[in-house]
């Protein structure tokens, strides 16, 4: 996700994976420190209960997402971020859609079973795609 922070922006990442990979994926995470500490104000883990909505990162799995809150650096945090996604990438981690994250849309899209219903349901709901924007057409859509 592209962004341009500004003074006093506050910049959050959040990532979702498996309950059962807990433990594997915060230890890929901990290889990373030296690159994340320098970056980090404040880390928390939490687990979230599956749930049957097509889009949230908890779908049809009890999950557990670690969230990051960075320092206003946005270059730095953007190089960070690349390395995070690598390291939980087998573990299928899933973006917080409204932080920040550098997953390509075509990766994403992979991660939701039910993105090609939801892509239905949107155009057939809002054909014009009066009620989209550059984000939802990129990541959602992917025009």
């Amino acid at each position: 996700m592209e962004f341009t922070p500004s003074a006093g922006d506050e910049l959050q990442s959040e990532y979702f994976f498996s309950r059962e990979d807990a433990y594997q994926a915060l230890c890929a995470i901990d290889e990373l420190r030296e690159h994340i500490a320098p970056l980090l104000y404040v880390s928390e883990v939490r687990t979230i209960a599956e749930d049957d909505l097509w889009m949230s990162p908890c779908y049809k799995q009890a999950s557990v997402a670690i969230h990051f809150t960075w320092k206003s650096d946005g270059p730095a945090v953007q190089r960070v971020l690349p390395m995070i996604e690598k390291a939980l990438e087998p573990f299928r981690a899933r973006p917080h859609w409204s932080k920040l994250f550098a997953m390509q849309p075509a990766q994403l899209q992979g991660l939701y079973a039910k993105l090609p219903d939801f892509q239905r349901l949107l155009l057939q709901c809002d054909p014009q795609g009066k009620f989209r924007n550059a984000f939802l057409d990129k990541y959602i859509m992917g025009n």
